[in-house]
């Protein structure tokens, strides 16, 4: 059990790193970027490539790739249900830093959505689920031989390629969902790869031939498909739709299902308490909300300060408030129109008459 607690630590440790690093690399690359349009430079959206001699891109770059390893190790450690949904740290790091280092103004929903998302992440540390023990390839093995991992792999797969070939010619280009649902349900399935590879590297690490192992190359096969056609629709969502809309409906349904992937493999809700299995779900709903606050608002400028503003403005100045009463026009004031009106000009205050031209 010690041993267990441990690596558990260990895992939470490396998803928070990577997190870090991650969302530290997307400010270093912007910073590069901007560095470069500033020089007059080739921009990379116009097929420039001169950011390449940019040093911040290059720590940015770096900074990515450690990321990403920290939270590779970390699935080896702790359950991916823990670590899949602690990636939104990583877009609350990026969130804060850009405020700071790329003057983006992080508006009043935004700073909400980042106190929440530190807020789910540790309801779900404190409610993560405990894994049953695996620790061999061999006992991965018997995991992917479970009835239930296998009908979920058919579906994915099965559901993958209707997606593909059926439903993303004909409805990719118009709805955001299409693209979105192939590269969440692929990725439930490279998350699985990861976390066997990673008990492999485990094991080669204590001296376990596991390079002989068939399961280990079928792994590494099996996760270099998933990720290639994750990136590619996943590409494909970012350049036809909008970037605040991609992430956070992509953030769902991908932490969803490796959730249920990971709760069917590993089957780690069995051993949960009612209390714990809440607290999860609450958890992972209050990320969802944060999330959707810092990315759905990001553009309204609204701030503490502008709050008494909207509060105290009056009908003319708020479009949803009281309206002043204006009557409607009917045959009575149509025909007032004609009554005589006083003149405007006149110093004795005469009358005249007004006449309504046919």
């Amino acid at each position: 059990m010690d041993g267990n607690r441990k690596d558990f630590y260990i895992g939470l440790s490396l998803a928070v790193s990577s997190s870090f690093f991650i969302g530290t690399s997307f400010i270093l690359k912007k910073k590069g970027l901007l560095r470069l349009a500033s020089k007059g430079s080739t921009r990379a959206g116009q097929g420039g490539y001169a950011y390449l001699k940019e040093w911040l891109w290059w720590a940015g770059l770096i900074s990515l790739g450690t990321g990403e390893g920290a939270n590779f190790a970390a699935y080896a450690f702790a359950p991916a249900t823990l670590v899949t949904p602690l990636g939104a740290l990583s877009v609350l790091v990026s969130a804060v830093l850009s405020s700071y280092f790329l003057n983006e103004r992080l508006n009043v929903h935004g700073k909400i959505g980042c106190l929440l998302c530190i807020l789910g992440s540790t309801v779900m540390v404190i409610h993560a689920p405990q894994e049953e023990e695996v620790v061999s390839l061999s006992a991965m093995a018997e995991k992917l031989k479970d009835p239930g991992f296998i009908a979920f792999a058919v579906c994915v797969v099965g559901s993958s390629l209707v997606l593909i070939f059926a439903v993303a010619p004909r409805f990719g280009q118009k709805n955001v969902l299409v693209y979105i649902l192939i590269c969440s349900v692929i990725g439930s399935l490279s998350v699985s790869c990861v976390k066997g590879l990673g008990i492999g590297i485990k094991e080669l690490f204590a001296g376990t031939a596991v390079l002989k192992e068939p399961l280990f190359w079928s792994l590494l096969i099996c996760l270099v498909i998933c990720v290639s056609v994750q990136i590619s629709y996943l590409n494909k969502a970012l350049d036809i739709f909008n970037t605040s809309l991609v992430i956070p409906i992509y953030y769902v349904f991908f932490t969803t299902s490796v959730m249920a992937c990971s709760a069917i493999l590993f089957k780690e809700w069995l051993r949960m308490t009612t209390d714990g299995a809440v607290g999860t779900i609450s958890g992972f709903l209050t990320i969802i909300f944060g999330i959707f606050l810092l990315h759905a608002f990001k553009d309204i400028v609204f701030s503490f300060d502008s709050l008494p503003l909207f509060l105290r403005k009056g009908p003319q100045g708020c479009p949803w408030g009281p309206q002043p009463y204006v009557a409607l026009p009917s045959h009575d004031t149509q025909a007032e129109d004609e009554v005589t009106l006083p003149r405007e000009g006149s110093s004795k205050g005469g009358w005249g008459t007004h006449q309504r031209a046919p």
